[in-house]
């Protein structure tokens, strides 16, 4: 059985935001204001990795739901870079995770479309 590599780049963006019930123009959007994980693009496409999808989840939720502005989904990343260790961030990450899939993607979805 082999392990698996949550830390490989293997999905574009267009699979995350499939992903997510959202749109691509959107998730483009956040890359352009420096929200998600910085990726060269290796070929055509960028490509993120597993744990890579729980920061896009998490910035799109901040902004999609939680209505925070680029300015402070930055600082807010910026916090869970410098003052958390991995393990801590990690944590929080799932714990926000879990809290997310209580939201259904239609309910996101609408408020994209507002």
């Amino acid at each position: 059985m082999a392990i698996l590599d949550n830390d490989k780049d293997i999905l574009p963006l267009s699979s995350i935001a499939e992903l997510l019930s959202a749109k691509v123009r959107t998730l483009k959007m956040y890359e352009e204001k420096g929200l998600l994980p910085q990726k060269r693009a290796e070929g055509a496409k960028k490509l993120y990795s597993i744990n890579d999808v729980k920061l896009v989840a998490f910035v799109h939720y901040l902004a999609s739901v939680k209505k925070i502005n680029a300015n402070g989904i930055k600082y807010i990343m910026e916090m869970l870079d410098d003052a958390m260790d991995e393990p801590s961030r990690n944590a929080f990450l799932n714990r926000v995770e879990s809290t997310m899939d209580m939201i259904s993607g239609k309910d996101i979805k609408d408020v994209e479309e507002m």
